[in-house]
């Protein structure tokens, strides 16, 4: 068994220590109040101290901050094709990414309801440089990503997570979550990273990695929020890259991102899943006879297709493309009061006498209805 400790979660006997030691913390506190604003500090401790466990955590509080969250900032959550899978099962569940924080609580919540394994999910280590931002991470089943490294260092801890995730997957039985690039999906249009899955394979020992992946029963999960409260926020790097200009984070732009992401107003989310990647569609990329770059470049497509499919299109989607093409070609698929209220958000959050920046919004909406036709034309 490998020594996985600066990456890992915490383990179940370390739960409440870490929690006696944070419930005190004004970030933590906060929290708490949100999730419990009818109860006195002394009962949410009591609650706290009844946490022995990762799932004692997050069924006795974090299950109820999401639903929190999803009650002041949403119009609700629906999802689709989580009942295909065995609640005997765990799965490598790899999902287009638009949220720091949320897609992966969505995911957990979803799963939770369904009675399925929740995941142990993936998370940069660059976002949980704040003490208490880590050790709530490791209390939600969280493993870091070692990011800002050289290249070797990056292979060295490249294969050392990856042989986590199988450990996970497979000693452990416990599913897995990775998001399908390194980063959020600033303009819309998601697609799958190869180096992810050519990290996700290096574990894969003696088996060829098809038959690995196969092994892994990978669920593609499509993320769809109504309005993406951090789209301003990721408006300057959007611009930066199609200037060709460099772009550095300020300081705290991840931490705001993360609170945007919880607090702001989102309307309708839909999570789908899926069906597993089976070893037929696995076999057709083999018959291929493909080089192994070539063959992640296969899978990563399988992936993107699966999340294109399940992806669920809103007006404000359907808007964007008509706003960006000039058309009306779906008219049929929003209202004139859907309009007006979108036309109404591109105002508060773009300078729309700047062609790019207008053109860059529309483009994070309207991209997954170009992806989403993409797949009718082939």
């Amino acid at each position: 068994m490998q020594n996985f400790d600066d990456i890992r979660f915490y383990k179940d006997e370390e739960v409440n220590p870490a929690l006696q030691e944070y419930m005190k913390h004004p970030m933590v506190k906060a929290l708490l109040q949100f999730t419990f604003p009818e109860l006195k500090s002394g009962d949410i401790e009591a609650i706290l101290k009844e946490c022995h466990s990762i799932s004692d955590f997050q069924s006795k509080v974090i299950y109820l901050t999401v639903e929190k969250v999803l009650e002041k900032t949403s119009e609700g959550l629906t999802d689709g094709g989580f009942d295909d899978l065995e609640s005997s099962e765990t799965y490598f569940y790899i999902s287009n990414h638009r949220d720091i924080i949320l897609d992966t609580s969505l995911i957990n919540y979803t799963l939770h309801d369904h009675d399925l394994t929740m995941t142990a999910s993936a998370i940069g280590d660059n976002l949980v440089q704040k003490p208490f931002l880590m050790a709530l991470s490791k209390l939600n089943r969280n493993f870091l990503v070692q990011r800002n490294q050289s290249p070797r260092e990056m292979l060295k801890s490249s294969m050392r997570l990856s042989e986590y995730i199988r450990q996970l997957l497979f000693e452990e039985d416990r599913s897995v979550w990775m998001a399908q690039r390194e980063g959020r999906t600033k303009d819309g249009n998601d697609f799958t990273q190869q180096g992810v899955l050519k990290m996700v394979g290096m574990a894969k020992g003696d088996l060829d990695v098809l038959d690995y992946f196969a092994k892994m029963k990978i669920v593609p999960i499509a993320m769809s929020y109504e309005f993406d409260p951090t789209d301003m926020l990721k408006m300057p790097e959007v611009l930066a890259k199609r200037m060709k200009e460099e772009y550095k984070k300020s300081a705290n732009e991840d931490f705001n991102s993360i609170m945007q992401g919880a607090m702001g107003q989102k309307g309708r989310i839909q999570i789908n899943a899926g069906k597993v990647i089976t070893e037929d569609d696995f076999e057709e990329i083999r018959k291929k006879e493909l080089s192994i770059n070539d063959q992640l470049k296969e899978v990563a497509s399988l992936i993107d297709k699966a999340i294109y499919r399940n992806y669920k299109l809103w007006p404000s989607n359907y808007i964007a493309y008509d706003l960006l093409k000039n058309e009306e070609r779906f008219v049929d698929e929003y209202t004139e009061k859907e309009k007006r209220q979108f036309d109404r958000r591109i105002s508060r959050r773009v300078d729309v006498k700047n062609p790019l920046a207008l053109n860059s919004y529309l483009l994070m909406y309207a991209n997954p209805v170009i992806n989403k036709m993409s797949l009718n034309e082939e």
